[in-house]
């Protein structure tokens, strides 16, 4: 290990070797996953609508949340299955006879898997954090720990490729029921989804671009330079000029300029 010396570089603080504590990516993949026919789960609000809609078209997506499984794959020592369950909102607009239009929400829940390498732990890890763990009587606190890896998801917000409405069950892509989608998610809705196995149901084809990475800590020693004081000074904004805080704002002129085809194909 290298010896901690350091050196002094003037108003800029010291430079020395530091050991950090990060997040060592192990193995990561990108996934550009079609989900079809998934079911969207409706509250009373909206399967009212749905049963009397001529039309229903979705407007926008957003993933609400998501929920993470992490399991060793056996007989393939250090490899990680992974189940990832995406919540996401939807918001449709349905025509409801005399061109009258109603907006309504509704929850899609998708599943899928991947098989990352994630190597080995044998040490339990445990880290003093403010407000995680159990408080007791000792006033201290306790914390749970595992050898398994940490999973990070990066996802862009589905794009919305079809819907439909049928009554037709053997077409649905699902992968729970209303009893298994979150107590927090339900309210967010408004109260528990209703299944009605007897009306029409709304589907929806989703595409999802994600990135999946699998983690483990590790210490580094790396190359610093400690803090030092900024020598420029905070500006004010002037409240009472709005139109002179507008002159100083750059043109925005890209807004103004589309990429063409020959670029966007660079992109």
């Amino acid at each position: 290990m290298a010896d901690n010396k350091s050196s002094c570089l003037g108003n800029f603080g010291c430079k020395e070797n530091v050991c950090i504590d990060v997040s060592r990516i192990l193995d990561s993949c990108r996934d550009k996953d079609c989900f079809e026919d998934v079911k969207v789960f409706l509250n009373a609000f909206g399967r009212e609508i749905v049963e009397n809609a001529s039309s229903i078209r979705a407007k926008c997506s957003k993933i609400l949340a998501s929920n993470i499984t992490v399991e060793p794959v056996q007989f393939n020592r250090g490899f990680y299955q992974i189940y990832i369950r995406f919540f996401v909102k939807i918001i449709f607009e349905a025509c409801i006879g005399m061109n009258k239009s109603r907006e309504f929400e509704g929850l899609a829940v998708c599943e899928k898997s991947v098989i990352l390498y994630g190597s080995e732990g044998n040490v339990s890890i445990f880290k003093s954090e403010m407000g995680v763990g159990n408080n007791i009587s000792c006033g201290c606190n306790t914390t749970m720990s595992t050898n398994l890896p940490t999973v990070a998801v990066e996802v862009i917000d589905p794009v919305i490729l079809n819907t439909k409405v049928t009554e037709e069950r053997n077409c649905c892509c699902c992968c729970c029921s209303c009893e298994e989608i979150p107590e927090t998610l339900s309210d967010m809705f408004g109260g528990g989804f209703e299944d009605d196995d007897n009306g029409r149901n709304l589907y929806v084809s989703l595409g999802f671009f994600s990135v999946v990475r699998i983690e483990r800590p590790g210490q580094y020693i790396v190359s610093a330079t400690e803090f030092s004081v900024p020598d420029k000074e905070c500006v004010m904004t002037q409240p009472d000029d709005p139109c002179q805080m507008f002159a100083k704002m750059a043109f925005p002129v890209n807004e103004f300029n589309p990429p063409s085809i020959t670029c966007a194909k660079k992109l």
